[in-house]
């Protein structure tokens, strides 16, 4: 993963929604926070994190398909987790 945010931050960052964990996706084509529950994304623009709700984006299921996909291929990590 080469998106580096503090792990202070990444152990206390929830989905803004539903106050629960989220994924940070980190790989080459893609750099998001994606809620599963929800099944919405957030941005991050120039580095920092659009934690609002009415910014992110609701994803279909194919969309959600891909970043499960890429989860499974490592290039996610679970916030608000103590390591």
């Amino acid at each position: 993963m080469s998106y580096s945010i503090p792990p202070f931050f990444m152990k206390i960052l929830v989905c803004p929604e539903d106050k629960q964990p989220l994924w940070l996706i980190d790989a080459p084509d893609e750099l998001c926070f994606y809620n599963p529950r929800l099944h919405r994304k957030y941005f991050i623009e120039d580095g920092i994190p659009v934690l609002l709700t009415e910014e992110s984006v609701a994803l279909s299921p194919e969309e959600e398909s891909v970043l499960e996909s890429l989860i499974a291929d490592g290039y996610g990590k679970l916030t608000a987790q103590d390591d």
